[in-house]
């Protein structure tokens, strides 16, 4: 069949269900946050031009979490309220204190491209949105994919663990049509991208990459923030061999641990069983599920369920059994069996894997992360 890739199929959809049966620069923890349990992510053209938010639906877990210090980074995202375009020295483009360099991929809603800091010398990786644009997608009967973009920055300003990527600073004019996130940017990308369809990292490689994929899944979980696309190409790997969890576009967060869910995850090939029925389904599991497809696709370089359409790798993710080799390893067996069983309620838990023997391994279990809102808290209490 060629490169899986190029299948239309394997990109991320956002439809509601599957069809299967001067210069302001203010740092602050919430300004992008709504302003009142009322208020929410849209926005209006005035008769001036100019762009503005305004109520529609509300965020409001979020900003409870705000209000209650539930944040865990120490350093807050800076954000900034005026865009400046200029050009350096050399007719390469700025944005404000950014030079570009080149474009480095596509995200959800926009494009992804390699800017470098006058400031501090360093490298980010900024993603590009159009309000316009993003206004006339539709993503859900009544969300637009501005929504999408900007529950991603509201989730990523709370968060900070070294396997998740950072968001740095929000840069948002309400003059103009541009929106713009200024992330980490991590040098290296998932081996072959997830775009190869044979091949393999080997099971130490994808013992350390496993690793660090559900540590900053478990963090997220216990934020009760579900990822909602883990796949190969929304996982960084930095120049020491560390992965970082990006792509916060489908996430969603919950107030506790019910975290039921009924739009359908990201794309089609890492959907868990119960996500292809139309019906309701745990984020959680569905996350699980996605890491054990991940799984797979490092040792073999090949999905585990993988059809000719669209409706036929649907068929095949509820309907076949796994298919593993004879000579596998036995511990990784019984974990991907555990990972990839059909039934969201027998399938592994992510603190059950981080104590499997074949993630253990030589290294140990997954150690526990105490992250800065935890620590904060455990400080008020003592």
């Amino acid at each position: 069949m060629g490169c899986c890739s190029c299948l239309g199929f394997m990109r991320k959809s956002h439809r509601s269900l599957l069809s299967f049966n001067g210069t302001t620069d203010q740092s602050s923890q919430d300004s992008l946050l709504p302003q009142s349990m009322e208020d929410a992510y849209s926005y209006n053209r005035d008769s001036d031009g100019s762009w503005r938010r305004r109520g529609k639906s509300s965020e409001e877990i979020l900003l409870a979490k705000a209000r209650k210090g539930l944040i865990c980074r120490e350093v807050p995202v800076k954000e900034t309220r005026k865009v400046t375009i200029s050009e350096d020295e050399n007719g390469n483009k700025m944005v404000n204190e950014y030079v570009r360099e080149c474009k480095i991929g596509s995200g959800s809603y926009g494009k992804v491209v390699l800017y470098r800091s006058v400031k501090d010398g360093n490298q980010y990786a900024i993603k590009v949105f159009h309000k316009s644009h993003l206004l006339k997608l539709r993503v859900a009967p009544s969300e637009t994919a501005m929504t999408d973009v900007l529950r991603e920055v509201s989730i990523m300003k709370m968060l900070d663990h070294p396997n998740i990527v950072k968001l740095i600073e929000v840069i948002d004019d309400p003059l103009t049509d541009s929106f713009y996130m200024v992330l980490e940017y991590v040098s290296g990308k998932w081996v072959s991208g997830g775009g190869s369809c044979s091949g393999g990292l080997g099971e130490s490689k994808s013992r350390r990459h496993l690793r660090d994929v559900v540590a900053g899944l478990m963090y997220l979980h216990a934020h009760n923030i579900i990822h909602g696309d883990i796949k190969p190409d929304n996982l960084l790997v930095t120049s020491n061999g560390n992965v970082k969890i990006g792509d916060f576009s489908v996430s969603q967060v919950f107030e506790d641990d019910n975290d039921e869910l009924r739009r359908s995850p990201g794309t089609p090939v890492f959907t868990a069983p119960e996500c292809c029925l139309g019906s309701t389904y745990r984020g959680r599991a569905a996350d699980t599920w996605a890491v054990g497809v991940t799984l797979y696709y490092m040792v073999s370089g090949q999905y585990p369920f993988l059809g000719e359409t669209l409706q036929d790798t649907y068929d095949k993710i509820v309907n076949n059994p796994l298919m593993l080799p004879d000579d596998i390893n036995p511990q990784l067996k019984n974990l991907l069996e555990a990972l990839l069983h059909k039934d969201p309620k027998q399938r592994i838990t992510l603190h059950a894997v981080a104590q499997h023997p074949w993630v253990i391994g030589e290294e140990g279990p997954i150690p526990d992360f105490l992250c800065h809102c935890r620590r904060k808290n455990c400080s008020l209490r003592s």
